[in-house]
């Protein structure tokens, strides 16, 4: 049996279906929370498969490598993979499935990288637009007010805390209530840790840009973890007032009309906002996690169902 083939058929099946069944159902939009789960877990099996393919690939191909795959491995588990069926096409798919690896990990530093260098220019920004009076403690506050025009807010990560950044333009169209509803709306953020998802995804889009399930799961989540941020505001200060908050900082971006790609997200978020659908049940909401977790343990069962029938 080549499990390195079946393993690569099931990545392909898994990525192939991912973005056709969630992108045409409704139920995301109204449990982003799931939805972002169920695209992790889909893309995690997606790389599973890709992992253990390589793994056993490069076992079969390398003795070196076969020694460390199958180390604890009892008598018999590693004749019932039958690696030299496939020996003479193993080393190559081996090597291009670690230099997938190797990239991978290049682009997620990379992005890193580059989201730790632009917030460490926004800080110093900051500094100079608001700078530190004499006897205040670094990072003491964490709402700072900046003088502009264009009403604007935004959550800056890093430093020894982290900080709601608004603009005298955004206090004076935003209402107490509204004001706390931006402020709840980039906390639901930073507690969910949505930078790490919007770092990976971007890397994984940037680095194969030909791999259409990862194009889906950037642009899937860019729109899913404002969706929410918007529930976590509007369960604390609800759906009215978090929509007009969303209205009067984005009025004057035209927002409203033809704009940008990123922007145009705006208006639905707004109407998803007064017009909210039902949430699902508890119980279908516990099926779709259930079965988004069992996605990856599929790849796990493919890789190890030779050396368990061996040992049964």
């Amino acid at each position: 049996m080549m499990v390195p083939l079946v393993l690569l058929v099931l990545g392909g099946l898994v990525a192939a279906s991912t973005p056709r069944l969630l992108t045409r159902s409704d139920w995301p939009d109204r449990e982003p929370v799931v939805a972002l789960w169920v695209w992790q877990c889909a893309v995690a099996a997606v790389l599973l498969c890709c992992a253990l393919a390589m793994a056993l690939s490069a076992a079969a191909a390398w003795e070196a490598v076969r020694g460390h795959v199958f180390a604890a491995a009892p008598h018999g588990v590693m004749e019932a993979y039958a690696l030299t069926s496939y020996r003479p096409w193993a080393a190559p798919l081996a090597v291009a499935l670690g230099f997938g690896a190797v990239w991978t990990a290049a682009m997620l530093t990379r992005e890193i990288g580059l989201a730790r260098a632009c917030r460490r220019q926004r800080r110093t920004d900051l500094l100079v637009r608001a700078p530190q009076l004499p006897g205040e403690a670094p990072d003491a506050d964490r709402l700072v007010v900046l003088e502009g025009e264009r009403p604007d807010a935004w959550w800056l990560r890093g430093g020894t805390a982290p900080r709601l950044v608004v603009t005298t333009g955004a206090l004076r169209r935003l209402s107490d209530s509204q004001l706390d509803a931006v402020l709840a709306h980039e906390q639901g953020h930073a507690r969910a840790r949505h930078d790490w998802l919007l770092h990976c995804s971007s890397a994984l889009a940037t680095g194969f840009p030909q791999v259409p399930v990862f194009a889906a799961f950037r642009d899937q989540v860019h729109r899913l973890v404002e969706l929410a941020a918007d529930d976590a505001a509007s369960r604390r200060f609800g759906r009215m007032t978090t929509a007009l908050a969303l209205v009067e900082l984005n009025e004057d971006r035209g927002v409203f009309g033809p704009c940008p790609a990123q922007l145009s997200q705006v208006p639905g978020r707004v109407d998803r906002l007064l017009s909210p659908a039902p949430r699902l049940t508890m119980a279908r909401r516990l099926r779709l996690t259930a079965v988004g977790a069992l996605v990856p343990a599929v790849p796990l069962l493919v890789a190890f169902m030779p050396g368990l029938s061996a040992l049964g």
